[in-house]
Parts: structure tokens; C-alpha cells; sequence
């Protein structure tokens, strides 16, 4: 052996190497390999992973010889598979919640009804007219397994459930899904039809005096080697995992219990009967101890189950419920003694035992009663409000919006009470450097934002202020306040008003334009220009500075205002605006929009909607960029001014092509085929490109991937495409007398010029809409007379196979446009094996065989989870396995091209 051999396979031998997975077949031929698997530290599969296997091989439906599905047979290896699945739940020892959480509804429910057929309970029986006491302790056990499991999966699907993101768009798995979603939604209707039923059987268990018994893998061996007994009291049924009366008393009285809290939102007086099993659960766990539960309980969900039921049946007259903040808040809610609420709230502040999140609850229900019309609330709302402030200042966290919306009119019984929450709040003996110095801040930055030095001096001068701030740091931020200029409130005083306030003639105007290019605070932007204006009224300071820019379409309206004050401020606040959007900082955005709105609907109503479309491109941008882009559907509000946009015919209004753009992509985006296809207004598509064009992708999108006949849509799409992608010519005669022949790229034929088709094509997302457009373009670039070698991709074949003027079409801009969007697709989902293929075929195409062979070897790794499984054959063709063949060849690769060769 050579030196380099022996080399390398010294390096390969210190290679650790992976155990293969033992398949489910291994557990069948050989009876005691399961329970060696799984006394192993993490077996490979798990446990649960191996219940789904042998359920799915031993419910597989059979074909007979006439090609008839038949349900699956009961045969010896269908019944091994069985008695594999319950031998792994025994080693679980039957814990619902590891088998909930890891088992999909159908599965768990056909592993409890094997578990009810081996426990001898008759197929068809009533559970609900069974005794239990007169079960074996097995067969009892058995049936109050499957009765709580069903209440807890009622429980489990009345919560909401976040949606999971979906991938990309593969038929099978689809279906499977689907198939899966309608299965447990069948189940489920069931359960809750038998919901009473297993109510009573459980509360039956109650009065069981007894210990029962669950089957351990040792006791299912037994009932398997006599499959003819009678299950009675045998070795059998008695040999089990012993359960004791109060261990089993204690799982069905919490099941109970959440069923019972559950059912307490459609009728209150269920809410005691949940109080009832819930207290007995904790009794119960107290005396006992939780360790020793076979089925552990979460204490923590079991104390907030308690505290609820105190809340929800607490009574005026009971002292004793009394006790807990909620009980005393809940009482003040529903009797209306809204001064009582505030003072427990103030109390609060100083032990902070209720959470964040309640106390926002509570407002917001109160804010929701002011609003419907009951006005004495509103200084309720305030006065919570304070409270809820204060507390977050002290715990270090973000003032809410609330309060500064509530705080705009500053009066004296709002500082007052403001001041009274901040003493009552902090015990300045015992608090920490830390909690001083937030207060500290907190009360600076309130007298910073007064405009009245009436409300400065009142906090200034109160006892809390002047023991946590410094004598100089109040001397300073008096001064600050004398000198500070008059400030506008934007929201409170009407255009009209701006002029009647002075100006400082002591600050340079040049100063206030470095401010003012600086601001992006609307109410500090036209305090500015009033000063200036002030100053000298011979200035056009929307000219300032270069950076601000307006589409000339509204350029035009806004320079047309007569006021020049009024004018500077609306072209700014709107210059800015489009700025903070351009850069994606839409929450200064949103300012400044809101206040030009607010400004031109006094005078303008041609301006008022410019910036209501304008707001709306706002928010579509914000959508996309937060909430969208973790796959969460858009508001129907904001569907809804999306379409009422689009049909939108208010004459004179300034429109810019964007937004139509913008809203069309965000129609594909969402799948909103069926309004583009079916209930878009016909003048809409005949006179906007851009809906036309969503609309025959929508249209096409809906039909795949549809019969021949249905593909009208797509041939009308394909020729709004060939005509974007022709160019025009013209004869021009040269001053030698020769007639040349003059291209355009840029061609007017089409609805579109090719950028603007492309500039629209990348503001899509959808996968099904990319795909499809992509193959229109792949479909185009085949059509070349010249071209050698074809790229392929899905739903190529729905396409028209010729053009009539080949000539005609820019063959070379529609190759770049592949090339571009592809490259797009890629970066909005890298793993999509069809894109990664055509990608390849592209570098394949240009003899760009590395790049070609980099991208064919991806696109396999990608749908075979990095070749652990078989590659599709629609991905991996023939083409695709020759084009790899040739690749290696060309890269002088040969022998990994032998290997390829033995693919086909």
C-alpha cells in the first residue's frame, strides 16, 4: 500500500461515523430489538416517531386483484405493528401530555381506540353505560385514558393557533395535509357530540374506590400470547403500572376542570363546577406531592386556572374573595365603582403584583365603554392610565402612545393627580439609585414638553421634584423653559392660527433652515417655518434643500397654493414624508403624512385624497416589510382600500402609476385571483396596464394547471409579453443616401415598456405567480430559431409553441430578462428546485458548465433533504442527467460523469 493510501484511509477510519436508523420492519422480524432501542439514552427513531411509523404501515389500505382499494387487512403483521405502537405509549407510561404534543389527532386517536380494542372494551359500547367499578382495572383505565384525551383535545381546539408559514407549493404534501386537516376536523366534531358522554364517565371515575391499573409492555405481551382469554382478573390486567385512586382522581378532577372553564364562557355557572375540580386538583397536589404523579400537571396554568375561578365567581358580599387584586378589580368592573378601581391600581404601583398585560386589558375594556358614549369615564381612563404609565417608567419600560395622546391638554387636576400617582408610587427611603433616577427622568422630560410654564412650575416646585433633582439640574431646566420659544400643538390649533405667533428675532435663519433640513417632527418643522416666515417672507424654503423632492404630478397642485407658508409646510411635510418611506422609516412616515393630511383637508379636498392614496402605499409598504413578511395575511380594511383605490374615479386627482402598481402586486401576493379575475371593473383593466396585466396572471394562475381548453387566459397573457418584448422598427436615411434599419428596445407596442414590466415582475412574491412568469419567459426564450440548448421549466407546455413574427421579438432583452428574474425568484425562496434547475440551464446554455453543475447538484440536495432520500425523477430528468454527464466530461470530471451515466 502506498503512503497516500495509507494516508487516507487513516483519516477515513478516525472518522466518526453516524449509526444508520433502524427502520420499522427491523422491530417486526425480531421481537425483543424494541425494547433494547428503547432503553437507549436518545433512540434513533424516538419513541414517538416509531407510535406514527407503525400505525401508518399497519393502516395502509390494500389493492385486490381488480385494482380495489380495500381497507387494511387484519392480518398477523398488521397486528404486530399494532401491538408495537401501544408497547411504545406503555414505555411513555401513557403520559397524554409527551403524546398530545408529539402525535397528530388522527394518530392519537386511532392508538387510544387500539388500546380500547386489547383492553377487551366492546366495539360500539356506550362508555357512558359502562360501570367501571366492575372492570377489570385495565379495561377501566383504558376508557378513562380515551374520555380524557377527548375533553383535553376539545379544550386544546378551542385556542386560537398560529398558522404555519407555508412552503413552497408541492401537490402531495398539500394534499396530505388537506387530507389530514379534514380527518381531525371530522374527529373532532365527534368528540364534541360525545363531549357530555365523557364528561359523566369521568366524573363516574370519581367515585372509584379503587386502585386501577395501565398496561405496561409486560402486560401487553401477555394479552398477546392469549389472545383468546377473557380479559378478567388475570395476571394480565392486575400486572400493570399501578395507578393510585387519589393519583387518578387527581388527572381527571384538572381534565374536568378546563372543560368546565372552557364551556364557562357560553354558560357562567359552569365557571363553579371548574372552581370545584381545580381547587380538589390542588388539594390533591398538596397532599400527595407532584413528584409522585404518574402524569405531572402544570402547576403554574393550574394556579392561573384558580385565580380565574376566583375572579369569575367572586360575589359583592364574599369577604373572602376579597383577597387578590383581580377578585377586588373584577368586583369594581362589574358594579361600576370605577374610584375604587383607581385606588387599587395607585396601591399597585408600590408592590407591582398585577402584570403588564392586565393592566392594559383593563383600560382597554375601559376605553371601550368610554367610546360608546359613556363620558364619565373618560377621567377614569385617564386616571388608569397615569397608573399604568408610572409603573412602566418604573420598571424601566416605553411610555405608552395613550398617555401622550391623553397628556396633549395638560390641565391643573390632570398634574395634580399626575403628581399624586409619582409620591404614591416610590417610598424614596427604601427605593434603589435606579428607580429615582427613571423617575427623575420621567418628570424632566414632562416638563420639557409643556408649553404652559404655569404646569412647569407646578411640577418643579412640587416636594417629589426638587428631592430627586439636583439644585442645579432645576435651576438649568428653568432656565431651558424661560427661554424656550412658544411650541405649536399641531393636532389643537387651526391653520389660521399659525401666523398670528411672533417670531425670535434672535436666532439666525440660517441656523433655522440647518433645523429645519434636519426635523423630521411635523409640529417642530412648522414652528420653524413660522419663525422664518416671520423673519422675511421673500424666501421659498421648500427650494432649501435639494433633497427634497415631489412627483411633478403633485408638484404642480402644491406649488399652485397661494399662502406661501401654507405651501412650504404642505411640499416639505410631504418631500419628507416620501424620504422616510424611500428609506424605510415608516413611523416618521406615518407623522408626517398624518399631519399634511391634516393640514390640506381644510382647503384642498384634490390634496386631501393625494395624501390618502399616499398613506395607503404607506401602509402596504409597512405590511410588507413587518407582518407580511412573516406570512401573516393583511387586514381585510387594507384589502379593502386597496381595491376601492384601483376602482377609484374621483376627476382631477393627481395619480402617480406606482401605487396602482403596487397595489396590483400586493393583490397577487395575497392570492386575490378570484376580485382580479372576476370582479375588477372592465374599464379598470382596459385603461390601467398594470391591472390588466395582474389580472391575466391571476386569471392564468387560477386555471393550472387546467385542461387545453382552459388556456385562453394563458395565451392572452402570452401575448400582452411577446408584445412588450417586440421592438419596433424604423428606416432612416443616412447622408450617404443609404437606407439603414434603426431598433428600439424601449418598444410602445405593448402595454408596457420591458423595465417597467420587470420593475413590476420584482415587486411579486407569490411563488405560484413567479413560477408562471417565469415560464412564460423560459417558454419565449425556447421559441428562438437559433437557440441550442432548451431550458426547462414547470407548466412550460400551456404556453402557444410559435410567434407569427419572430423578427419582431428582442431576443437578446428577453435572454437578460430570464436571466434577471430568475435571479430574483432565487433570492425569495433559494430552495425551490424548479428555479434552481432553470438557473442552471442558463449557465448551462452560456458554457458556463461549473456554475450549471453547482446549480443541478443544489437543486437535487434541496428535495431530497441532501440526497438521504431519492431525487424526484421530474427533477433530476434525463435532459438534466445528461447536462450533468456533459458537465463533468467538459470539467475533465470523468469519473464522476461514469457515476452520473448509471443515473439513466
Amino acid at each position: 500500500m502506498s503512503a497516500e493510501a495509507a494516508d487516507r484511509e487513516a483519516a477515513t477510519s478516525s472518522r466518526p461515523c453516524t449509526p444508520p436508523q433502524t427502520s420499522w420492519f427491523e422491530f417486526v422480524l425480531e421481537e425483543a430489538l424494541l425494547e433494547q432501542h428503547l432503553q437507549k439514552p436518545s433512540p434513533d427513531p424516538p419513541p414517538v416517531q416509531l407510535i406514527v411509523q407503525f400505525l401508518e404501515q399497519a393502516s395502509k389500505p390494500s389493492v385486490n386483484e381488480q385494482n380495489q382499494v380495500q381497507p387494511p387487512p387484519d392480518n398477523k403483521r398488521n397486528r404486530i405493528l399494532k401491538l408495537l405502537a401501544l408497547k411504545v405509549a406503555a414505555h411513555l407510561k401513557w403520559d397524554l401530555d409527551v403524546l398530545e404534543k408529539s402525535l397528530s389527532v388522527p394518530v392519537l386517536n386511532m392508538l387510544l381506540n387500539e388500546l380500547l380494542c386489547i383492553s377487551k372494551v366492546p366495539p360500539g359500547t356506550k362508555h357512558v353505560d359502562v360501570d367501571l367499578s366492575s372492570l377489570p382495572p385495565t379495561t377501566a383505565m383504558a376508557i378513562l385514558l380515551y374520555n380524557r384525551w377527548a375533553i383535553r383535545t376539545i379544550v386544546q381546539s378551542s385556542f386560537p393557533v398560529k398558522q404555519v408559514k407555508p412552503g413552497p407549493p408541492q401537490l402531495n404534501v398539500m394534499n396530505h395535509i388537506q387530507q389530514e386537516k379534514e380527518l381531525t376536523e371530522n374527529i373532532l366534531k365527534v368528540l364534541k357530540e360525545q363531549a357530555a358522554d365523557s364528561i359523566l364517565v369521568l366524573e363516574g371515575a370519581l367515585k372509584l374506590n379503587k386502585d386501577l391499573y395501565v398496561h405496561t409492555i409486560r402486560t401487553l405481551d401477555l394479552l398477546a400470547m392469549e389472545p383468546g382469554m377473557v380479559n378478567g382478573e388475570t395476571e394480565s390486567s392486575t400486572a400493570g403500572l399501578k395507578i393510585s385512586t387519589e393519583e387518578m382522581q387527581c388527572q381527571v378532577c384538572y381534565d374536568l376542570g378546563a372543560i368546565y372553564f372552557q364551556q364557562g364562557s357560553t354558560n357562567a355557572a359552569v365557571h363553579e363546577k371548574a372552581k370545584e375540580k381545580f381547587f380538589k386538583t390542588k388539594e390533591l397536589i398538596a397532599k400527595n406531592g407532584s413528584s409522585s404523579l404518574h402524569f405531572t400537571i402544570d402547576e403554574a396554568r393550574l394556579a392561573g386556572y384558580c385565580q380565574a375561578c376566583e375572579v369569575l365567581t367572586s360575589s359583592s358580599d364574599d369577604a373572602s374573595q376579597q383577597a387578590t387584586p383581580y377578585s377586588k378589580i373584577h368586583s369594581c368592573m362589574k358594579s361600576g365603582k370605577y374610584q375604587d378601581l383607581v385606588k387599587i391600581f395607585l396601591e399597585d404601583n408600590l408592590t407591582l403584583s398585577l402584570p403588564e398585560q392586565f393592566r392594559q386589558s383593563v383600560l382597554r375594556e375601559l376605553f371601550q365603554k368610554a367610546q360608546q358614549g359613556n363620558e364619565a369615564l373618560d377621567e377614569v381612563c385617564f386616571k388608569v392610565c397615569v397608573c399604568n404609565t408610572v409603573c412602566d417608567v418604573l420598571q424601566g419600560r416605553i411610555i405608552d402612545i395613550q398617555f401622550c395622546q391623553l397628556f396633549l391638554k395638560p390641565s391643573k387636576e390632570k398634574i395634580d393627580f399626575l403628581l399624586e400617582v409619582c409620591s404614591g408610587s416610590i417610598n424614596l427611603e427604601s427605593a434603589s439609585e435606579e428607580l429615582k433616577r427613571r423617575m427623575a427622568a420621567f418628570l424632566k422630560n414632562l416638563c420639557l414638553g409643556m408649553e404652559d410654564l404655569q404646569f412647569v412650575f407646578m411640577i418643579s416646585s412640587h416636594e417629589l421634584f426638587i428631592k430627586l433633582l439636583k439644585d442645579d439640574e432645576r435651576k438649568l431646566l428653568i432656565d431651558q423653559m424661560r427661554k424656550r420659544s412658544p411650541r405649536i400643538n399641531l393636532c389643537t390649533k387651526p391653520v389660521t392660527s399659525f401666523y398670528d405667533i411672533p417670531a425670535s428675532a434672535s436666532v439666525n435663519i440660517g441656523q433655522l433652515e440647518h433645523q429645519l433640513i434636519l426635523s423630521v417632527d411635523p409640529w417642530r418643522i412648522r414652528q420653524i417655518l413660522i419663525e422664518l416666515h416671520g423673519m422675511t417672507s421673500e424666501r421659498q424654503f421648500w427650494t432649501i434643500s435639494n433633497k427634497w423632492e415631489v412627483p411633478n404630478v403633485y408638484g404642480s397642485v402644491i406649488l399652485g397654493i397661494k399662502d406661501s407658508l401654507t405651501r412650504d409646510l404642505v411640499y416639505i411635510l410631504m418631500a419628507k414624508g416620501l424620504h422616510c418611506c424611500a428609506i424605510k422609516d415608516f413611523v416618521h412616515a406615518k407623522q408626517l403624512f398624518a399631519a399634511c393630511l391634516e393640514l390640506v383637508t381644510e382647503f384642498s379636498p384634490k390634496l386631501r385624497q393625494v395624501m390618502l392614496n399616499e398613506m395607503l402605499l404607506l401602509d402596504i409598504y409597512t405590511h410588507e416589510a413587518g407582518a407580511g413578511a412573516s406570512g401573516e395575511r393583511p387586514p381585510s380594511d387594507l384589502i379593502s382600500r386597496v381595491r376601492g383605490y384601483l376602482e377609484m374615479r374621483v376627476p382631477d386627482i393627481p395619480l402617480r402609476q406606482v401605487i396602482a402598481e403596487e397595489c396590483v402586486a400586493f393583490l397577487l401576493n395575497w392570492c386575490e385571483n378570484e376580485y382580479l379575475t372576476m370582479q375588477v371593473p372592465l374599464p379598470l383593466v382596459q385603461t390601467n396596464p398594470y391591472v390588466k396585466l395582474g389580472q391575466l396572471l391571476a386569471a392564468t394562475c387560477k386555471e393550472l394547471p387546467g385542461p387545453k381548453e382552459s388556456r385562453r387566459t394563458a395565451k392572452d397573457l402570452w401575448e400582452v409579453v411577446v408584445q412588450i418584448c417586440s421592438v419596433s422598427n424604423q428606416h432612416k436615411r443616412g447622408n450617404d443616401g443609404r437606407v439603414s434599419l434603426i431598433k428600439h428596445r424601449e418598444s410602445t407596442l405593448g402595454i408596457m415598456y420591458r423595465s417597467e414590466l420587470l420593475s413590476f415582475i420584482k415587486k411579486l412574491r407569490e411563488p405560484l405567480v413567479l413560477t408562471t412568469i417565469l415560464s412564460l419567459f423560459v417558454k419565449l426564450h425556447n421559441v428562438r430559431e437559433d437557440i441550442v440548448n432548451d431550458i426547462a421549466a414547470e407548466h412550460i407546455s400551456i404556453w402557444p409553441s410559435s410567434i407569427p413574427n419572430l423578427q419582431s421579438v428582442d431576443f437578446e432583452a428577453v435572454a437578460i430578462t430570464v436571466k434577471e428574474l430568475v435571479s430574483y425568484a432565487l433570492t425569495i425562496n433559494a430552495n425551490n428546485h424548479f428555479w434552481l434547475i432553470i438557473q442552471a440551464d442558463i449557465y448551462f446554455a452560456t458554457n458556463q458548465y461549473s456554475a450549471a453543475l453547482h446549480y443541478y447538484l443544489q437543486a437535487g440536495a434541496v428535495c431530497s433533504d441532501f440526497f438521504n432520500k431519492m431525487v424526484p425523477p421530474d427533477v433530476y430528468t434525463d435532459q438534466v442527467i445528461k447536462r450533468m454527464i456533459k458537465c463533468c466530461s467538459l470539467l475533465n470530471c470523468h469519473t464522476q460523469s461514469r457515476c452520473h451515466g448509471f443515473l439513466l
